[in-house]
């Protein structure tokens, strides 16, 4: 499952969404917790759900913050120092896993620019990754999300805006986007829990981020439409194949019956 918009919205858990994980326990079907928002690390996030009455363990959270750091760790091993663009949280994780960060006033060029989506984003420290990124440093971005669900009357304006800003002012995109779309973590999921993909549901509330994910996966891919997608979008945006529901509370009574 994906979290903002489909099993809260902002700091709101949806009514009927502990009664929803309870019928999956009772039905025998396991679950895990999947999201794009890099700002809060694991840890942060099994806090959030404790506190509002969801028990969850860490191998049932999965983040982009995490995919991040492992992608880099993979792929190039011998990187130290990280400018990072993002919360103090995913900044903190870098510097668990042994990394440097470089600051905006470090004249030498960091091996990889990560940007994310940052709420305590500062203009000059914007402006230092785009020149980073003018220059050619290797920049991995960790997800593609345009904005961040919330019941605020704001726009949470989320990393792929923020790359579509560096974009526009450099002409370079991230050589990388992680999170959803990408089906690298919900492979993962799979392989670890010993599944094949028609025995995985990937619930998400976004067209272009979970739904994607789960066709990218072949997992079953489940809109909930109690988050950021309408309806109308999605009668123009959905192919065969996909489920669509008004909420988990629909998908629970349809996976019901289905039993």
């Amino acid at each position: 499952m994906d979290m903002d918009g489909t099993i809260y919205l902002g700091s709101r858990l949806f009514p009927f969404t502990l009664d929803f994980l309870r019928g999956l326990e009772e039905m025998g079907i396991a679950y895990s917790f999947l999201t794009n928002n890099p700002t809060k690390s694991p840890g942060d996030y099994i806090g959030k759900l404790s506190a509002m009455g969801i028990p969850c363990r860490d191998d049932q959270m999965l983040t982009t913050s995490q995919a991040v750091v492992e992608y880099i760790g993979r792929h190039m091993p011998s990187a130290r120092r990280i400018y990072v663009l993002g919360t103090q949280s995913l900044q903190r994780l870098f510097v668990s896993k042994g990394y440097i960060l470089v600051d905006e006033n470090d004249p030498i060029a960091p091996d990889v620019l990560v940007v994310s989506f940052d709420m305590t984003l500062v203009y000059t420290r914007l402006c230092k990754a785009a020149w980073w990124a003018s220059k050619g440093v290797p920049y991995i971005a960790t997800n593609p999300d345009r904005v961040c669900p919330t019941e605020l009357d704001t726009v949470l304006v989320d990393c792929g805006s923020i790359q579509k800003c560096i974009e526009h002012a450099t002409g370079r995109k991230a050589d990388i986007v992680l999170g959803k779309p990408d089906p690298t973590m919900l492979l993962e999921l799979e392989a670890k829990l010993g599944l094949e993909k028609d025995e995985v549901a990937m619930a998400g509330d976004r067209v272009y981020t979970d739904i994607a994910m789960a066709r990218n996966a072949g997992a079953l891919p489940v809109l909930v439409l109690s988050g950021e997608t309408t309806r109308e979008l999605a009668s123009t945006a959905c192919v065969p194949g996909d489920l669509v529901v008004r909420d988990l509370e629909e998908f629970g009574e349809m996976l019901r019956r289905s039993r």
